[in-house]
């Protein structure tokens, strides 16, 4: 009766059995997990609503790619980080989910695959495969610095590959796309006839990045590229469901993909009026939303680094920017039996590096948005649990 395509495994695992049970009980949880930044102290303030007054969004003017007025917000967005953009190179969309459904629409048939970052956001199975499309992992690894392994996939193009993907910083590591790794797989693509996917939405959150990050995908005018983004980390408003793709490259192929991306825009129509009218405001309000956030992001990563300096048995990845932490854990126990532990025993709920694939265990990832005494709180739990059970 149903598609093979939805046939997923569905029943909880154990920390979310562990989770549930906690909250049957009553059991207070310290939630490292969270970074919805409507429930971390981020809401926004209550004249945003204003720009949602505007009498012209009474009126149905339905254009496949978005509202010009909005796709020019988009392009002074990238303008002030010195990007040049045009405004019939944007798709609005109501998600960066909706806009990768466009894109693999646009690029593949059934069997194909695409490439995607080891470890990444596990939402990318979930994507390509109510896509019909297949993934493929590319490994990054860390040695001081995370790093794309550019000499595993000089072996060769993976046969019926249509895409890379790149998430920049990536989540939950945290890694840029460096300048060489960004030459290598624009010229990967070109030789394969394949194309550069690039996921932006943690873009503006820089911690300590290196100065040979690229700047944006979006920029990209030699290979063709897809460069995605949205209000939900830019400004903080995931309430709000606006989301974009940029596409760029050289000409004949921009010009096909833009007819192409069209149609396939024209037969969703999805974003609604209202939030396209108010886009201008809605990405002026990042200059506001912002700036708390990098202050929370670094205080709660300067608390990390003072606490873990004094426990040897835990080490704290370098992360170039976005929202999360990853630390290095004894490898005594399975990543998700410290993850269960932690919520049983203390009440502290982390996730385990399995759920991003991690290629070996010892690995948990601590969201940095979380608010600074429930922060602290927790990785105070973390640390004296991992000290004593080692």
């Amino acid at each position: 009766m149903f598609s093979s395509r939805t046939d997923w495994l569905l029943a909880p695992n154990r920390l979310t059995r562990q989770l549930e049970e906690r909250r049957r009980e009553g059991l207070p949880v310290l939630d490292l997990s969270e970074s919805n930044p409507t429930r971390c102290g981020f809401a926004a303030e209550p004249e945003i609503l204003k720009s949602l007054q505007d009498p012209r969004l009474l009126t149905y003017e339905p254009d496949p790619r978005g509202l010009l007025r909005a796709r020019q917000a988009v392009c002074d967005y990238y303008a002030a980080g010195g990007v040049s953009v045009r405004p019939e190179q944007v798709f609005l969309t109501t998600s960066t989910s909706e806009g990768y459904t466009y894109v693999f629409r646009l690029l593949a048939d059934p069997g194909d695959k695409v490439l995607i970052p080891q470890p990444s956001y596990p939402l990318f199975d979930f994507l390509a495969g109510i896509n019909d499309l297949e993934v493929v992992s590319y490994p990054l690894h860390y040695s001081e610095n995370w790093y794309i392994d550019l000499d595993e996939m000089r072996n060769g193009w993976v046969p019926r590959a249509k895409a890379v993907i790149v998430v920049h910083p990536n989540n939950p590591t945290g890694s840029f796309v460096k300048s060489g790794e960004f030459d290598f797989l624009a010229e990967y693509c070109r030789q394969n006839d394949g194309v550069l996917i690039a996921d932006e939405v943690f873009a503006d959150y820089v911690l300590e990045a290196g100065d040979d990050r690229v700047l944006s995908h979006a920029a990209t005018s030699d290979v063709l590229t897809f460069t995605l983004s949205g209000l939900s980390k830019i400004s903080a408003l995931p309430q709000m469901k606006l989301g974009w793709v940029v596409v760029s490259g050289p000409k004949g192929q921009l010009e096909t993909a833009l007819e192409r991306l069209e149609v396939i825009a024209d037969t969703y129509l999805s974003l609604s009026a209202p939030i396209a009218h108010a886009l201008p405001a809605l990405l002026e309000h990042r200059k506001k939303v912002q700036p708390r956030i990098m202050e929370r992001l670094n205080s709660n990563l300067k608390w990390l680094d003072r606490e873990t300096a004094s426990c040897q048995q835990v080490k704290r990845f370098k992360v170039g920017g976005g929202w999360y932490a990853v630390l290095k854990v004894p490898e005594t126990v399975s990543d998700e039996d410290w993850a269960v532990d932690l919520l049983a025993t203390d009440g502290v709920l982390v996730h385990p590096g399995h759920f991003y694939d991690f290629a070996d265990d010892g690995h948990l990832v601590l969201s940095l948005l979380t608010k600074e005494l429930t922060f602290q709180e927790a990785t105070g739990r973390i640390l004296a649990r991992i000290s004593k059970s080692s």
